[in-house]
């Protein structure tokens, strides 16, 4: 009887959390993203990953928000995820996902370099990043960046490498006027936490200054889980339920890098 009584509070918390994401994302001061409290500018946001499927599997809250508020977003994608030998199949996955998270497929860019070449225990040269990553920023007029942060969400070199080769380009552009935001990663529990996680989110993000932390959440959890599956190389048992119970589907917490 009692874990019976657990498991009907575990689904009746789940549905709750699945019905707080059709209201407005959150942050400390009611400040929307992006917006600082003055009327609504259209911004040109990259968005920058390592992977085809990094947008679908941890950034598709975000990616929808600005969408919703008419923010222009490019993706500027590092590499074909060629660690299988499947990398030409991953990019055209990764169109199609984009066409599904309604990102012009003409604001999509994908590299094949031999320096960002997909694998673990493969380093990529940080000061290369930052060249590829600024030639996005001037050619678009990009004012905002968001990507990962230091520890990339699982942990893989690759997410790693994207925040540094950006930490790097910030660090030697201080004088530009570009904001860089990075996605938080959480600890294994609330990762696996599905749209739960979506209340921790908002009370520890009460811990920062409104300037520095948004609560980002996904107003269409569907649209997530139909441009994950556009990755069809990609969309094994794992990570069905990987999309289903990760907390990056539901919410997306991000911190302006300093």
């Amino acid at each position: 009887m009692a874990w019976l009584l657990i498991i009907i509070s575990v689904v009746l918390v789940w549905v709750a959390s699945l019905c707080k994401t059709r209201q407005a994302s959150f942050s400390p001061s009611k400040t929307v993203f992006l917006n600082n409290g003055e009327a609504l500018q259209k911004r040109n946001v990259l968005l920058v990953i390592a992977h085809p499927d990094d947008e679908s599997m941890f950034f598709s809250p975000t990616i929808n928000f600005l969408n919703s508020r008419g923010h222009n977003l490019h993706l500027l994608c590092m590499s074909t995820g060629n660690a299988d030998g499947m990398g030409n199949i991953r990019k055209e996955e990764l169109y199609q996902a984009s066409a599904i998270l309604k990102v012009p497929l003409q604001q999509v860019k994908i590299l094949d370099h031999p320096d960002f070449q997909d694998g673990f225990g493969k380093v990529w040269n940080h000061a290369l990043l930052a060249k590829i990553i600024e030639e996005e920023v001037i050619a678009h007029a990009i004012d905002t960046i968001i990507t990962f942060d230091d520890y990339g969400v699982s942990g893989h070199c690759n997410h790693i490498d994207v925040h540094r080769g950006l930490w790097m380009l910030l660090h030697d552009t201080s004088e530009r006027n570009i904001e860089a935001w990075e996605l938080v990663s959480t600890n294994i529990l609330r990762k696996y936490s599905g749209p739960i996680d979506i209340w921790l989110s908002i009370l520890s993000s009460m811990c920062y200054p409104s300037e520095n932390m948004h609560c980002l959440l996904n107003e269409n959890p569907r649209k997530s889980f139909l441009a994950m599956a556009q990755h069809r190389s990609q969309w094994v048992w794992f990570r069905k339920l990987f999309v289903s119970f990760s907390s990056y589907t539901y919410v997306n917490r991000l911190r302006k890098i300093k």
